[in-house]
């Protein structure tokens, strides 16, 4: 039997994995158990290279944040944040207003402790697949000024949420109210030309998994965009992503397991 860490929530079973922890443990993070570890390990039996997966998306994170500064974004909507480590939003774009948005206890907490100080970086507890309660929530509508743009961000957690939930129509409630200059920032896992990537999915939708996986095509996540003009490359590999340096793309880069994109409202 695990032993319960002194900083874990009563309330949380920490014999199931969870999303967020699995992710953090990608990054190289500690803020995850036993039970994360070991679904870690096995979906890297099959795709391997899932840890240097995370950090191109950390990567794309960081260049897509930058962007938006340069172009004047100074708040950021974090939708299924997880737990902000090395990279988060907050970091890249220092003096930027920041919403982190979570629904996974852990998550929450630690990232409530590590954000302690920080003026204009708050973290809100609830579901990212309820626009309206997320948006009606006091620390989220106290924090934003949606008379003035606002990012939202929906980094590496879209392949979480099933098509009957309606992702399409969730993001579109997200935008609906916000002034043009609002941009989606959008990453998203395939299985697109990927080896392993379907096993990998058949791992998430087990039924002792962290959640259910549904990864999608290039045309299903390009569908997500709709109602935004997309930003050059467009939906492209994620290291194709204006890489800061040609060195940056991997020479494996048109079977890396992920999309990306912007959109501007």
């Amino acid at each position: 039997m695990q032993d319960r860490p002194a900083w874990a929530p009563d309330d949380v079973d920490i014999t199931r994995p969870s999303v967020a922890r699995v992710y953090d443990y990608y990054l190289g993070g500690s803020h995850n158990f036993a039970a994360d570890r070991e679904f870690a390990r096995e979906v890297i039996a099959v795709m391997p290279d899932m840890p240097r997966v995370a950090q191109e998306n950390r990567a794309f994170l960081r260049r897509a944040v930058r962007h938006l500064c340069d172009a004047g974004v100074d708040q950021f909507l974090d939708l299924g944040s997880g737990i902000p480590t090395a990279g988060s939003v907050h970091e890249v774009a220092p003096d930027a207003t920041v919403v982190y948005v979570d629904h996974d206890p852990v998550a929450v907490t630690h990232s409530r402790t590590l954000l302690a100080g920080q003026d204009r970086v708050v973290v809100a507890a609830a579901d990212l697949r309820d626009p309206d309660a997320v948006l009606a929530d006091p620390i989220v509508s106290a924090t934003l000024d949606t008379s003035r743009p606002v990012a939202v961000l929906l980094v590496s957690v879209l392949h979480f949420v099933a098509d009957d939930r309606d992702p399409a129509g969730f993001i579109a409630r997200y935008l609906r109210d916000l002034p043009a200059g609002s941009h989606l920032v959008l990453s998203h896992a395939t299985a697109e030309s990927r080896p392993g990537a379907a096993d990998a999915q058949a791992l998430y939708n087990r039924s002792r998994s962290p959640q259910g996986m549904r990864m999608r095509s290039r045309a299903e996540v390009e569908a997500l965009f709709d109602g935004v003009r997309l930003l050059e490359p467009g939906v492209v590999r994620i290291p194709h992503w204006r890489p800061e340096s040609p060195d940056d793309v991997p020479a494996d880069v048109d079977s890396y397991p992920g999309f990306a994109g912007v959109g501007r409202v």
